[in-house]
């Protein structure tokens, strides 16, 4: 039905429905299943994410010692009332990094677009939740819309941090969920794209540099970044800010970017923060060589 965001944004409109009804439709030509059963796997997919916002909320720490209790530190610096950033991006930030501390402590997370991203989507989500009031149905479809975007990028471009560097998957996932965050608070179909467009156009060049690759270190705290890059960008969009290039060529500027990154800057831990003095010496302090 759509290929990219330009067909997705046309198509839309011409059926006077959101990007999340045009991504359950979608899905149910290709796959031949019913609404229902399409839309119970979203909801168990909203579970997971809540249940890991949760638990990495409580604390929790990677077997590696790299990560874990960020959340916590935030959630009780937020509680002090003095934060600078205010406190609906900070909420957005401490439950992203919740969600990936969990992903590092080997807990069950929803792969948004991937483990390493995991956080962006359901830590915007969670925190834009007290501010928006939506149904659980309206969660849902905050998923499906992000999804939609995801499912583009997937198709023209890469989610993957070993083919696109980190670009391809914080990147995609801010861009996901600053346009989902739009259709949540009420925004256009265009608006939906200039928020994805502006949110990687700021993340383009990314690297995936995993300190001893492992998804820990700097993944976590990439996730903080992409949530408050989220909440900025949607904010931009909804009020009436456009992107100067469309958003199909910032998603194919991104492909092409990732394409000339060299592998030692592409999840092989090969360059980047990985080989810093420090990165090596964790690294041999955790696998002792």
């Amino acid at each position: 039905m759509f290929k990219n965001v330009a067909e997705l944004v046309e198509i839309a409109n011409a059926k006077k429905c959101s990007i999340s009804e045009m991504m359950i439709i979608q899905e149910m030509e290709m796959s031949g299943k019913t609404r229902e059963e399409i839309f119970g796997q979203m909801e168990r997919n909203l579970q997971v994410m809540e249940k890991a916002v949760e638990r990495g909320l409580d604390g929790v720490h990677s077997k590696s010692g790299l990560t874990g209790g960020d959340a916590v530190l935030l959630k009780v610096y937020m509680e002090k009332g003095k934060s600078l950033s205010g406190n609906m991006i900070l909420d957005a930030v401490s439950k992203a990094v919740a969600t990936n501390e969990v992903n590092a402590a080997m807990g069950t997370i929803c792969a948004t677009p991937t483990a390493g991203s995991a956080g962006v989507v359901p830590g915007t989500l969670f925190a834009v939740k007290n501010t928006l009031n939506p149904t659980r149905e309206q969660m849902v479809h905050f998923l499906f819309s992000a999804g939609a975007f995801g499912y583009i990028v997937a198709n023209n471009a890469s989610i993957s941090g070993a083919a696109g560097g980190c670009q391809a998957e914080v990147g995609s996932a801010s861009g996901m969920a600053a346009a989902a965050i739009v259709e949540m608070a009420g925004g256009t179909p265009e608006q939906c794209a200039t928020a994805f467009a502006i949110t990687l156009k700021n993340m383009l060049g990314l690297v995936c540099d995993p300190v001893a690759g492992l998804v820990e270190v700097p993944c976590v705290k990439r996730n903080a970044m992409g949530s408050a890059n989220a909440m900025v960008a949607a904010d931009m969009a909804l009020a009436g800010i456009q992107s100067k290039i469309p958003c199909d060529e910032v998603i194919e500027a991104m492909h092409q970017i990732g394409q000339s990154m060299p592998s030692s800057l592409r999840e092989t831990a090969l360059g980047g923060l990985a080989q810093s003095k420090t990165a090596l010496r964790l690294q041999k302090e955790i696998f002792g060589k």
